[in-house]
């Protein structure tokens, strides 16, 4: 009987021995999973920062060509010459004469402004023409005065005052 009751108490070590490891290395393991999973989780966000920096960088560029449409629809303190000229030569084109008065600038709460005085001479087609090719031309422009009077029997004039959007120093946009 010795011999079984030895073999059952062999028997019993080793399994306890087996059930001690089997602890111990599963320990060992649940703290290398731990680690695995935090290292996952700090890859994941620096996953995610980079493609937040990637996305924020495709839309900055889109931006970048917007800025310079919106820009376009202000007169920079340079582009004050050549602003007076489109508006000769819209007058020119619709049969007017277009003569700048004054210029001088102006501010509209947190927007700079340059305010024109203008008198337009022709025909009363031409004149209104060009009064609404002036009001409807691409840029930020209000007219604040108006006012029509006729010269003769086919000559009219109208004399307006109109403040334009103005940006002080043209800007650029840095892409990251």
């Amino acid at each position: 009987m010795k011999s079984s009751f030895f073999h059952l108490v062999f028997a019993i070590v080793v399994c306890v021995v087996i059930l001690i490891g089997y602890g111990v290395w599963h320990a060992a393991i649940a703290k290398e999973g731990a680690a695995v999973t935090t290292l996952q989780s700090q890859i994941d966000a620096k996953t995610e920062a980079i493609n937040r920096m990637s996305t924020t960088q495709t839309v900055l560029a889109d931006i970048t060509g917007d800025e310079a449409v919106v820009q376009s629809y202000f007169v920079s303190e340079t582009g004050v010459v050549a602003f007076i000229n489109d508006l000769e030569d819209r007058g020119r084109l619709l049969g007017t004469v277009v003569n700048v008065l004054s210029v001088s600038t102006g501010v509209v709460p947190a927007q700079p402004t340059l305010v024109f005085a203008l008198t337009i001479n022709g025909t009363f087609d031409a004149v209104m023409r060009t009064v609404g090719a002036i009001e409807y031309a691409p840029y930020d422009i209000s007219i604040s005065t108006l006012s029509v009077g006729q010269d003769g029997k086919n000559n009219w004039h109208a004399d307006l005052k109109l403040s334009v959007g103005s940006s002080v120093a043209s800007t650029t946009a840095k892409t990251l």
